[in-house]
């Protein structure tokens, strides 16, 4: 997606928070100053406001656009991109209340709808005019940890590959693939949850997760045809499929290295070792279909304003990574 649409993703997010109730919005500015160029002449009945969490165009910019929002107040967040943005969003502050939007490449956590509604359905949950509880659920996630004390988590898939390395930025080799936890194993869906879901579907609403095994060529196994990336279709040769219990713990064993929703991020060493579990203890999804037609059951968007000042302290939060 090009910084223009993801732009005019910011401003439509915008105008409908500030049509959902919110009092204030907050985005964030980065290098590129796309939220900050969305907002900068629009015109809504809320306050607007950019924050400067110091981005230094790596990595780490959106943890610090995230903790920035947090500690700003922001009652709900509409995030923008891909598995791999919303996982860090989720890492660093695992509590919040999202609307996560896609524009990364592969895309099974965040919602593909249009920003104006995304919006507006932050905005009501943050003015509180929809009850939260109505319209989200915790999503699931995988929890990882690591022989060393150290914890990660995935939103979606966590692979173990071999042959590879830290950092490597390529789509994955099928034959470098080992073992897969997949919270969400979605047979619709491009990159690693297609790998169990073409076996073993498993939505987000479904509570369990799905484990595969796979090996190279020849070593055998299935041979299953995979949407591994957008446009690249491989076979990955499958040795079994199975459901997990939300809270069992599957082991991966090194060498190799482990994968969390396509970032490869750990290296397990021979004899190294990580526990994954899938757990429902990730943020808050705001579901906006359910959030739109609550608003509609209660009436808030007639022609009637009193109730504006009932929520002069709701805020609404958004960030483009």
């Amino acid at each position: 997606m090009t910084p223009e649409a993801k732009r005019d993703q910011v401003a439509r997010a915008v105008i409908g928070a500030a049509a959902g109730g919110a009092r204030r919005v907050l985005v964030t500015r980065e290098p590129f100053r796309i939220a900050e160029r969305a907002v900068e002449n629009l015109r809504i009945d809320a306050e607007l406001e950019v924050l400067d969490p110091g981005a230094k165009l790596d990595a780490s910019d959106t943890e610090r656009a995230v903790r920035a929002l947090r500690e700003a107040g922001c009652a709900a967040l509409v995030t923008l991109g891909g598995d791999g943005t919303q996982r860090i969003v989720a890492r660093t502050w695992p509590g919040a209340v999202l609307v996560p939007l896609s524009t990364g490449t592969n895309n099974v956590f965040p919602h593909t709808i249009e920003a104006t509604a995304a919006g507006s359905a932050a905005g009501l949950v943050a003015s509180g005019r929809v009850e939260l509880a109505r319209v989200a659920v915790a999503a699931k996630c995988i929890q990882i940890e690591l022989d060393c004390g150290r914890r990660d988590l995935a939103l979606i898939d966590a692979v173990l590959l071999v042959g590879d390395r830290v950092g490597n930025y390529m789509p994955f080799e099928p034959e470098r693939i080992r073992e897969l936890v997949l919270a969400r194993a979605e047979p619709a869906a491009v990159g690693c949850s297609p790998i169990g879901g073409l076996l073993l579907p498993c939505a987000a609403g479904d509570e369990f997760g799905v484990a595969v095994a796979c090996v190279a060529h020849a070593a055998g196994g299935k041979p299953l045809l995979v949407p591994i990336s957008p446009g690249l279709y491989r076979k990955v040769h499958v040795t079994g499929a199975r459901r997990i219990e939300l809270g069992e713990s599957v082991e991966l064993a090194g060498p190799g290295v482990l994968a969390l929703d396509g970032d490869r991020e750990h290296t397990l060493a021979a004899g190294q070792r990580a526990v994954a579990r899938v757990e429902r203890t990730g943020p808050r999804v705001i579901d906006t279909a359910l959030a739109l037609a609550e608003a509609a059951r209660l009436g808030l968007f007639l022609d009637r304003p009193p109730w504006r000042d009932a929520y002069d302290g709701a805020w609404a939060g958004a960030t483009c990574c």
